[in-house]
């Protein structure tokens, strides 16, 4: 998968080459990563890609023309152009596989007050929202979204890591992890996970994925489809935990 990021900002995105799982798939070819400097497409003699608000108004706007220019200098048949948006749709894990799938994605990275209307309405794909609160720029956001695709593009994670396990990618959070000592300030491990006994283990798990999920994200059970088989341990939680 390529990657190319449109950013007022590309120094801030070296830093992936040597980060964790993301530095992984870059260097073993799964993930290519390619910041372009919006300022380099501005025909303004002091390389401005901001102007003021038509009707006026607090603030800057990014001009319609390099932006255009930018993602023209990278666009191909099979590209998907996502804008960092606090308007965007919220990312999901859901949202994530899709964009996994995907051979090349350009991100764009606003700033100031946002992009011209022109380009969201013309030349965006999908506004893309990591959380209902405002940050600076779309840098960060980009980043977090590299992260979530590269680390399920194939062979990128050993087995020990598997995204299948993790929080999110089934639709419920993660069960309980644990690691040693055994007993750590008069806190045990529970037993059954010392067991040895994988079917025992494996139902401690799916016990305790709905029991955390139902703690803490009980909205997410709510989209959740098929439950039929789960409906038992919902219902032996809910009396356990005093949820209703």
């Amino acid at each position: 998968m390529k990657i190319d990021i449109l950013t007022l900002f590309p120094e801030v995105f070296g830093f992936l080459e040597n980060y964790s799982i993301v530095g992984r798939a870059i260097e073993q070819g799964s993930i290519s990563i390619n910041p372009i400097n919006i300022r380099d497409f501005s025909t303004d003699k002091h390389k401005r890609v901001d102007d003021y608000p038509f009707g006026g108004g607090k603030g800057m706007v990014m001009k319609p023309e390099p932006v255009y220019e930018a993602i023209n200098s990278c666009r191909r048949d099979d590209s998907t152009v996502v804008y960092l948006s606090p308007q965007g749709k919220v990312l999901t894990q859901d949202m994530a596989n899709e964009l996994a799938k995907k051979s090349h994605i350009i991100l764009v990275a606003g700033h100031y007050e946002g992009l011209d209307n022109r380009i969201i309405e013309n030349f965006i794909d999908e506004e893309i929202s990591i959380g209902d609160y405002v940050l600076t720029g779309g840098e960060l956001p980009a980043m977090v979204l590299i992260d979530t695709i590269s680390r399920l593009l194939p062979n990128v994670l050993k087995s020990e890591e598997s995204y299948e396990i993790e929080s999110h990618y089934n639709g419920l959070l993660e069960y309980p992890q644990y690691t040693r000592p055994r007993v750590f300030k008069g806190l045990k491990v529970p037993d059954v996970l010392l067991s040895g006994d994988h079917d025992k283990i494996l139902k401690w798990r799916q016990l305790y994925s709905l029991k955390v999920t139902l703690e803490k994200r009980p909205d997410l059970l709510a989209n959740r489809k098929n439950m039929d088989d789960e409906f038992d341990l919902l219902d032996f939680l809910i009396k356990k935990i005093g949820k209703r």
